[in-house]
């Protein structure tokens, strides 16, 4: 029997990632989630990883960065309950070189396990606001891993360049638990629906068709 190939998934617990996971596991690969607590806020994101995790037969390893709040919690309202959370993309959402981050130990840790494959969930939505976001960015990040290791690793987004509403309806088509996933930047028993991500979420839901199992407070 053929031992599959394995990949590490940056977990977040939100839609996105959930997506790149059950796809990564259509796909054949043997999965290995990450997912990290850096400090923000919206500490269920770990909890829906773990779920998201779980219903794929897998663990996630949750790594805690939380000491990371203070490197840039005066700049970022998800680590920050200071600073105002806007309806719109504000600089104040971006957390700084945070996929650089995440890819960073997701690089070590693919190496630990033996992966050749680190998968995240980044897409076309976010590529105008988010630069670590973008396939220039993740292409010149797998060149630093496989320098900095020696191993051919390869780092991708799956959906890359694809509108976050397409990816909400291919994890539909894929069976993602779209109700284990958690996106808002607060810790609330719901959604707030005010926030970048909920309205965001809420918006590409919408365009996709797809039914959204989240309950919000607006």
């Amino acid at each position: 029997m053929t031992q599959k190939q394995k990949c590490v998934i940056v977990l977040s617990g939100g839609p996105d990632s959930a997506v790149v996971a059950y796809w990564a596991k259509k796909e054949g690969y043997d999965l290995y989630p990450i997912t990290f607590n850096y400090g923000q806020i919206a500490v269920k994101e770990t909890k829906a990883a773990e779920k998201i995790a779980e219903s794929l037969g897998a663990k996630t390893k949750i790594v805690d960065l939380s000491a990371l709040k203070g490197v840039f919690g005066d700049v970022t309202s998800l680590c920050n309950s200071e600073i105002p959370l806007t309806a719109e993309f504000s600089q104040p959402i971006i957390v700084p070189f945070r996929n650089a981050i995440f890819l960073s130990v997701a690089v070590s840790y693919a190496v630990s396990v033996g992966a050749d494959r680190i998968f995240y969930g980044a897409h076309g939505s976010d590529e105008p606001f988010y630069p670590d976001c973008r396939r220039e960015f993740y292409e010149a990040f797998e060149k630093t891993a496989q320098l900095g290791t020696g191993e051919h690793i390869i780092i991708q987004a799956p959906f890359s360049g694809k509108l976050k509403s397409e990816v909400i309806k291919k994890g539909a088509e894929l069976g993602v638990p779209y109700e284990f996933t958690w996106s808002c930047y607060r810790d609330a028993e719901k959604h707030c629906g005010k926030c970048e991500s909920c309205v965001n979420r809420k918006k590409a839901f919408q365009d996709s068709g797809i039914a959204d199992p989240s309950k919000y407070d607006a």
